[in-house]
């Protein structure tokens, strides 16, 4: 019996092992929005998520210094697909941006909702600009908060960060997005470009069914 427990403890080690980061950070992923949305009171407000076209989800953003510096992370983005849900999520690289208010940590988990077709197009072209390609704002937080005003209702991207535990709408003014080809080679065994993920029926990685699972659960279809 000893001997079959310890087979198996090790057969769960060797799974582990086995996965690549990339694997891995879509479960972060997974974990960040379910941790977000799971506080209706402090989350993103469900209309606005009913509303979105595309979602990004960046765990653990680094930044170089304290209110200034250097910013780095790795995350994914997927589409809504018509009325099958969400898209087999496509690699993103996000680099430098000002973050506005710092509410400190040495990572920043960030979360970006697309809003309009146009926005999502441009998001998904080899480099991309917020504020320069697309504008962009801090989005609200809770769903009692207004997502009718004037702000949300123009900006093609919102955009919202969690530190220690803090969760907020938040400015990525300058922050650049490119596409991750290497990382969706080592995820689907080809370099696809992130267009051509969320427009094409890609079976998604078996790692990405938990975050797509949790956006179907907490998105209404339209």
């Amino acid at each position: 019996m000893r001997f079959h427990s310890a087979v198996i403890l090790l057969f769960g080690a060797g799974l582990l092992a086995a996965q690549s980061d990339h694997e891995k950070r879509l479960g972060e992923a997974a974990e960040v929005f379910q941790e977000i949305m799971a506080t209706p009171d402090n989350s993103i407000p469900q209309d606005l998520l009913n509303k979105a076209h595309c979602a990004v989800i960046v765990p653990g953003l680094k930044k170089g210094a304290f209110i200034f510096g250097a910013k780095y992370g790795r995350g994914f983005i997927t589409c809504r697909t018509g009325n099958v849900g969400w898209s087999a999520p496509g690699s993103v690289r996000v680099e430098g941006g000002s973050f506005g208010f710092q509410i400190g940590g040495s990572e920043t988990d960030v979360i970006m909702l697309v809003m309009n077709e146009r926005g999502a197009k441009r998001l998904l072209s080899s480099k991309f600009t917020l504020g320069g390609d697309a504008s962009v704002a801090a989005g609200p937080v809770g769903r009692t908060a207004s997502a009718e005003t004037d702000a949300y209702l123009r900006a093609e991207i919102l955009t919202w960060s969690r530190s220690r535990g803090v969760f907020a709408g938040i400015s990525l003014q300058g922050a650049t997005l490119r596409q991750d080809a290497p990382a969706n080679k080592d995820l689907y065994g080809h370099a696809y470009e992130n267009k051509n993920l969320v427009s094409k029926a890609v079976q998604p990685p078996k790692a990405a069914a938990p975050l797509l699972a949790l956006l179907n659960k907490y998105s209404g279809r339209r």
